[in-house]
């Protein structure tokens, strides 16, 4: 087995033991199981953003703070350095929101180290003391299914009540410990307030998870939890322990898309208007 250098740097600072075995390979950070003492934890070595792509980050990355009015210039004009401060602000986005979820009462891993790149953090196990599997590869009674549903729509009402949205929440990034469901791999963290797509991407959260479950419990399809805990969200009467119906009441009334349409228009000649005139004074200059 190949360790990373990054592992065993950790090793000769004495943060771990040693490198027991790779528990996870994803594109963007590979997992291994590794020794602390009597304990065994987990290494989440993050790749360089050479090996990775950030196009799809974008949409995450919006509404998020980067320390320093330097930092946050470079991020946007997208230099050299931005990129690294880009790449060292998402890897941070994850250890922030770990230790966030964790005093929101969120059942994430808990964290214990983050070092060179590396986060070390609990070893989530099942009933068996195995790594714990994936919620997407175990298989579930009706009543257990509802159960983590019910659980896992909790979660994301307590992550929602401290402002995040976890943005990538899927059968995927949960594991089946011996309490329960815990979600996982938080670096595309989104800001709820901050973030134009917030809406979407609590809706798509909770929607991958029903369509998860609802393989044991088919009525779950049948339920609205996204909408009714943004609409009480943006009321603000959202609280960590609101007890949810999953019904919500869609607003069925006919959008005016000529209205829209023509706002569209307008704006298009109120831009076109600008640039000529903008153009004109250059050619006067």
């Amino acid at each position: 087995m190949k360790v990373p250098d990054s592992l065993r740097t950790l090793i000769d600072e004495g943060v771990i033991d040693a490198v027991v075995r790779p528990l996870k390979s994803g594109k963007e950070a590979d997992v291994y199981i590794v020794s602390c003492g009597d304990e065994l934890r987990c290494a989440k070595v993050y790749k360089d953003m050479a090996r990775r792509s950030f196009q799809q980050r974008v949409q995450y990355q919006e509404g998020r703070k980067v320390r320093g009015s330097r930092q946050a210039r470079a991020v946007a004009t997208a230099t050299r350095f931005g990129r690294r401060q880009a790449e060292v602000a998402w890897k941070n986005a994850e250890v922030d929101a770990l230790y966030r979820l964790a005093a929101a009462g969120v059942r994430v891993p808990r964290v214990y180290g983050f070092c060179d790149g590396v986060l070390v953090m609990e070893l989530v196990t099942g009933d068996n003391g195995l790594p714990a599997p994936r919620l997407a590869e175990v298989q579930l009674s009706a009543d257990t299914s509802r159960a983590y549903h019910r659980m896992l729509v909790q979660q994301v009402v307590r992550m929602l009540c401290d402002g995040l949205i976890h943005g990538d929440l899927s059968g995927y990034n949960v594991l089946v410990g011996t309490d329960g469901p815990v979600i996982i791999d938080l670096p595309q963290v989104v800001d709820a307030s901050a973030n134009n797509a917030a809406r979407m991407m609590l809706r798509r959260d909770v929607g991958n998870i029903s369509i998860c479950l609802s393989r044991f419990a088919p009525q779950l399809l049948d339920t609205h939890y996204a909408e009714e805990m943004w609409a009480l969200y943006e009321r603000g009467e959202l609280q960590p322990d609101s007890e949810l119906s999953g019904h919500f009441e869609f607003d069925e009334s006919a959008a005016d898309v000529d209205s829209v349409m023509q706002m569209i228009i307008d704006a298009r000649q109120e831009a076109i208007i600008r640039q000529r005139g903008r153009e004109a004074a250059e050619q006067d200059d």
